[in-house]
């Protein structure tokens, strides 16, 4: 069995039973050729990271947990030095933040850019993965730009178009998003 399926069905499990909830699964990187990351559906609420690791955390507005997320209105901050972000490593490495809605992808040592992770066609938000430029819905296999361009609504039928983009400034460590 893969490293990465073994600690998908079993950290999970085992997490629980020490804590009561699920806090981190930590995976290896995908077996998947070039930057091609995915993340698996899970029926917990999650984050889901590209290189294929996934944590746990619950986010309420002026809130900050362990996992480097602060939420304050429409601002999300997040401390890159967390380990939680300690997958966005190379170009076309993301986190999948469900627990504040968007995808994180690392473009460049000095760009991040920031999306609504919400499936344009059927609303899913937990089943991504990158490549050529594009993510990629798991559920329906739909594709979705990240140029900013023909942005499509969360849940509208729409099989292709692009992925809302929301504003996103890196400080130092510190990147901050802007969701209106």
């Amino acid at each position: 069995m893969e490293r990465r399926k073994f600690l998908q069905n079993t950290c999970p499990t085992v997490t629980f039973a020490f804590f009561g909830i699920s806090f981190i699964q930590a995976c290896s990187k995908s077996d998947d050729e070039g930057s091609s990351y995915s993340s698996s559906p899970n029926n917990s609420p999650s984050e889901t990271f590209g290189s294929g690791n996934q944590g746990t955390g619950t986010q309420t507005s002026g809130s900050q947990t362990n996992n480097g997320i602060s939420v304050s209105g429409s601002t999300v901050t997040l401390d890159l030095t967390n380990s939680t972000f300690s997958t966005l490593n190379s170009p076309g490495d993301f986190v999948n933040l469900t627990s504040v809605g968007m995808l994180v992808l690392k473009i460049s040592n000095t760009e991040f850019r920031a999306f609504d992770n919400c499936c344009p066609h059927n609303g899913a938000k937990d089943d991504w993965s990158y490549t050529n430029e594009q993510f990629k819905c798991g559920r329906h296999g739909n594709s979705f730009s990240i140029d900013g361009n023909e942005i499509k609504d969360c849940n509208s039928g729409a099989t292709s178009g692009g992925l809302k983009r929301y504003t996103a400034t890196l400080s130092g460590d510190t990147l901050t998003v802007t969701t209106t």
